[in-house]
Order: structure tokens, then C-alpha cells, then sequence
């Protein structure tokens, strides 16, 4: 891996781009270590992979907590 600034190692980059719909249409805040983006949906951006792994886990999660919310609201079968 190449070097960067300080000597420090590059960060593997990768080319991501959030949907944008009517309800989802603000841009999204990432903090990672006091490393801050805001990513704007609907554009095709290249962020560090840190930064699209914590997107990709908050998505499983609201996915995951849809599927319990889910399963919370049917009633009961006897």
C-alpha cells in the first residue's frame, strides 16, 4: 500500500452513491474518530471503505429493527 501525508498508509477508497427518494432525501452525517462527511444522496462519491462500512451496518440494523418491529405488531396466533 502507498504512503500518504505523514508517512501514513492511504486508505482504501471505494465509489458509493445513496439513493435519493422522497423520503430520503437529506444528505447523511458520518463521524468516524473526529473524521466528519457529509454525503450527499443521488451523487456518486468516493469515501474511505471505513465510511461505507458504517452505512452499510446502519442499514442492516434499521433493516433488522424493521423485522422486529415487525414481528412486535402481528398479533398473536393461538
Amino acid at each position: 500500500m502507498a504512503n500518504g501525508k505523514n508517512g501514513q498508509p492511504k486508505e482504501q477508497m471505494v465509489t458509493i452513491k445513496l439513493p435519493k427518494t422522497r423520503e430520503l432525501k437529506d444528505d447523511v452525517f458520518v463521524s468516524i474518530n473526529n473524521r466528519n462527511w457529509l454525503i450527499q444522496r443521488g451523487v456518486a462519491v468516493e469515501v474511505p471503505a471505513c465510511v461505507a462500512e458504517v452505512l452499510k451496518n446502519s442499514e442492516d440494523m434499521a433493516e433488522e429493527a424493521l423485522r422486529f418491529d415487525q414481528k412486535v405488531q402481528k398479533p398473536t396466533e393461538k
